[in-house]
């Protein structure tokens, strides 16, 4: 989209006014204490990087600082997804263990992400490689993995995305993998939150899945697919709790955000209307805004974030069922959505809340107000 000199202008001559209205919630109240006004609560992703790295790490005071003033969850990007806690067949919980004591010191929450991430580019080689001789070996692998992890952390868990992405978008059916064939596609997901269950019976037990609100065909079958998948779970007594919703959001066109809520908020509301109508509490697990098809100009880009992030968390904070709301990083400097999807222009994503240099941006005024705004959980 081409942006004129005037236009340019104009836009951040309408933010410096706007900007200031937004302010004052944002810095005398955290995205927390803002959260809980309406019984949910805040929290971010967070990353465990070697010493002496900058990498997103919480040995990084600043980082920490910001997470320690917003948030009162914390959840781990990668470091107990298998290719973190088992590169090999053996265990290695030293990055997580570093999280968790962390957390613990600090006062915060933890959700584990995730016991199974089923896509096959996601597995260590040596998983990705394994020809399962029966379904019986197979299911001894899994559930050793569960009750493992889940025995090892106990009540420091309190919920868990037992399952990631078990949907192909494509197709809007359940993933084909060799653990999948192993033990069939349903007895694979059954199996592992029953598994899960008798392990953790604390703890809040999600399906976690990036179908998004934007109108495309592949967010159409995802949606589908995800749908089919929660109404086979109540059907067969699966004991599932929640939807994790990961909100990566999109900016995929470089229309008037106005225009792009209008061709998403209507069929997103049929989808999550389904979703509770089934007994299912929401969670936002993985918030962000990827603003591929915006303006290169900072403050233009800035607000079209903003107000496409504000849109959208209006729509998922007016269901009562929505429980906890997690940011995927607070600052653009560790941000995965630069190296995952780069913009043609070589800049850096601004799709969280801070920037590189951890300067509350537009984003974080927006997610104030929506979290402010909401209708309250309380009894829910």
């Amino acid at each position: 989209m081409r942006v004129t000199r005037r236009e340019s202008l104009a836009a951040m001559a309408a933010l410096a006014v706007s900007t200031p209205a937004l302010a004052a919630p944002a810095k005398s109240r955290s995205l927390d204490s803002l959260a809980r006004r309406t019984g949910r609560r805040f929290g971010s992703a967070v990353a465990w990087s070697p010493p002496g790295t900058d990498a997103g790490s919480i040995s990084n005071p600043r980082y920490t600082g910001l997470l320690e003033r917003e948030c009162s969850l914390l959840v781990p990007e990668n470091q107990l997804k298998w290719q973190w806690v088992r590169r090999t067949p053996e265990f290695d919980f030293r990055a997580f263990d570093a999280i968790v004591d962390y957390a613990e010191r600090h006062g915060f929450a933890v959700r584990g992400h995730t016991l199974f991430w089923i896509p096959t580019k996601w597995y260590p080689k040596w998983l990705a490689e394994e020809q399962f001789s029966s379904a019986q070996e197979a299911e001894s692998l899994l559930v050793g993995h569960v009750r493992t992890v889940c025995g090892r952390y106990g009540r420091r868990i309190y919920s868990y995305d037992v399952v990631n992405e078990a949907i192909q978008p494509e197709t809007g059916k359940i993933r084909d993998t060799n653990v999948t064939r192993a033990l069939g596609g349903e007895a694979f997901l059954d199996l592992m939150f029953e598994t899960a269950r008798e392990a953790a019976p604390h703890a809040q037990l999600v399906y976690n899945d990036y179908m998004s609100w934007e109108r495309t065909a592949d967010d159409e079958r995802h949606m589908a697919g995800v749908l089919r998948l929660l109404e086979g779970f109540r059907k067969r007594g699966t004991p599932v709790d929640a939807l994790g919703v990961q909100s990566h959001i999109r900016l995929l066109k470089d229309w008037p955000v106005a225009k792009i809520v209008r061709e998403s908020e209507g069929p997103w509301r049929r989808f999550l209307d389904e979703v509770v109508g089934l007994g299912y509490q929401l969670l936002i697990t993985e918030f962000d805004v990827n603003d591929h098809a915006a303006p290169t100009n900072n403050a233009i880009r800035d607000r079209m974030v903003a107000d496409y992030g504000r849109a959208y968390l209006d729509v998922m904070l007016s269901y009562k069922q929505l429980g906890d709301v997690l940011a995927w990083g607070m600052t653009d400097r560790y941000s995965w959505l630069t190296g995952f999807d780069p913009r043609k222009d070589k800049t850096l994503k601004r799709g969280t809340p801070y920037d590189a240099n951890f300067r509350a941006k537009p984003l974080r005024d927006s997610m104030a107000w929506a979290l402010r705004s909401a209708s309250s959980r309380h009894g829910a």
